[in-house]
């Protein structure tokens, strides 16, 4: 996970929690496949789409931890891990509002955060800044998401099953979009001031 670190970086590549962040990047067309297959005339997926969302998960979990006891937090690990959130989020989108689990509205709101943060980055390259670490509420907010879009797409079935996860997967939707536009304004506050120091040194 790409947190707020003390700790040396390394330039290496191929290390275990790197390995990790390229195999869920390369789950994030599996996942969206899986998700559209019905769309397309193919037998339903769900279960195998989530199987690929867990395991995501866990790789995420693992990636983090792992990089952190061993040393291994290394640059491209710090690009690696928020670009896969963001794909297996985008991905997600794409799927569910496709097949109308999600509404349009919900998705316009999360990828109206995501066109903000790529403005604040551009404005951080043109001064000269990496773009900001993901920091500890942008991380939640992620979580959130990540448990809300399963659940979600398990209520599209029948049952009292599908009735708790209409309900925990909304609630957790609820608490994710907040969270991830309140990270996002933290990030404009932080390029705010940064570009604001900048001319007062110039």
């Amino acid at each position: 996970m790409e947190v707020q670190e003390t700790r040396v970086q390394t330039d290496r590549v191929l290390t275990i929690p790197n390995i990790l962040s390229m195999a869920r990047l390369l789950g994030v067309p599996l996942f969206l496949w899986l998700i559209l297959l019905p769309e397309f005339g193919g037998p339903k997926a769900d279960g195998w789409a989530l199987l690929v969302l867990a395991l995501s998960g866990i790789s995420d979990y693992l990636d983090g931890k792992l990089a952190r006891r061993w040393n291994q937090i290394s640059s491209l690990g710090r690009i690696l891990d928020p670009a896969a959130d963001r794909l297996y989020i985008l991905s997600t989108l794409v799927g569910l509002t496709w097949r109308e689990i999600l509404p349009l509205w919900l998705t316009a709101l999360l990828l109206a955060r995501e066109v903000m943060l790529l403005v604040m980055v551009a404005i951080l390259r043109r001064h000269g800044y990496p773009p900001p670490q993901v920091n500890f509420l942008g991380k939640a907010a992620t979580f959130n998401l990540m448990y809300a879009f399963p659940l979600l797409l398990l209520s599209g079935g029948n049952g009292w099953l599908a009735s708790l996860a209409q309900i925990f997967g909304w609630a957790f939707a609820g608490w994710g979009t907040t969270l991830y536009w309140w990270a996002g304004i933290l990030y404009v506050v932080q390029v705010r001031r940064l570009v604001k120091a900048d001319r007062v040194a110039d």
